[in-house]
């Protein structure tokens, strides 16, 4: 089942119409996170606190917020309160204006970035030429972020996810070569939860390309966790909440060191979200690799109508 299905999986990537379709066996990963010791994550004070419901455990946190020394959990930044009403309703509009593809493990998608090559790490410019207009202006609020001072969006990408196709991501680490240290997402219509496990090595190998940390490791916002203090995360998951309009950043251990996934239990209506990546120093201006993203930064500096687009293809 290594080809596309008609559904849009490949792979180990499966939805619930494949599953049924080809007799299709797929990991549980509920049941096997379940067995894991769960901790969630608080937006307001960067630790972590026994319980698998976030919302249950942060309504008990808040009730004596501070009382308990929980752990601290570094490398997530959640703005709460990153979009309005309003401005949620003008992206879903303008997003839902423009035609999906579909994806993987039962998702749609509207991709906006340049060609890549994971296993051959080559780069091309491709078709991209920036991204729709009516987005732009999440992008300037990226900049009323500390965090984000100096991001550089190269690549941007609306992911739908329903609980009628069984829409999840198995767990994963964005590839290392290409994208750079601050994964962000802006959450749309409905809350959910990330989960985050401890990445481990396949027989002595890494995976993503993680051998290109060590190139700008020194050049990192978030130090990596030393062996020893990963080693007290054993069998644990970290379940982080992803509220409806946040913005979700994610730097520095849980990049590198963790897995993260999207449960399909924790897709109970319709969630959207735009999802932005960055490229790694070698690609910036100064890097070595420059001279291949050049022209990628010029066109990211584009915007476009998206109902000009439509009208003339």
């Amino acid at each position: 089942m290594d080809h596309p299905r008609p559904c849009g999986c490949k792979g180990r990537r499966t939805c619930l119409n494949c599953e049924k379709d080809f007799q299709i066996d797929r990991v549980d990963f509920l049941s096997v996170f379940k067995n894991s010791k769960a901790y969630s994550f608080c937006p307001r004070c960067s630790k972590i606190f026994p319980g698998w419901d976030t919302d249950k455990v942060m309504s008990e946190h808040d009730q004596n917020h501070g009382g308990d020394p929980g752990k601290y959990y570094p490398g997530v930044y959640i703005d709460l309160n990153f979009l309005t009403e309003v401005e949620e309703a003008e992206l879903m509009k303008g997003i839902d204006e423009m035609p999906w593809d579909m994806s993987q493990s039962g998702r749609r998608k509207q991709n906006f970035g340049p060609k890549t090559n994971f296993k051959k790490t080559k780069l091309r410019v491709g078709a991209f030429e920036g991204f729709p207009k009516f987005s732009e202006f999440v992008q300037r609020k990226f900049d009323q972020v500390p965090l984000m001072a100096e991001f550089q969006s190269i690549e941007q990408c609306s992911l739908e996810y329903t609980p009628e196709r069984g829409a999840s991501i198995d767990p994963h680490i964005d590839d290392c070569w290409i994208w750079g240290e601050r994964i962000v997402t802006v959450n749309f219509l409905s809350d959910s939860v990330l989960t985050m496990s401890r990445y481990r090595m396949e027989d002595g190998k890494n995976r993503y390309n993680l051998d290109f940390v060590d190139r700008y490791k020194d050049k990192l916002i978030g130090d990596l966790v030393d062996e020893e203090t990963m080693d007290t995360f054993d069998d644990v998951i970290v379940r982080i909440p992803m509220p409806r309009r946040s913005l979700l950043v994610m730097y520095g251990p849980p990049r590198y060191q963790w897995e993260h996934s999207v449960l399909r239990e924790d897709i109970s209506e319709r969630r959207v979200c735009l999802a932005y990546r960055e490229f790694t120093p070698m690609y910036l201006q100064g890097g070595n690799e420059y001279d291949k993203s050049e022209e990628i930064y010029r066109r990211a500096k584009n915007f476009w109508n998206h109902l000009e687009v439509s009208n003339n293809s």
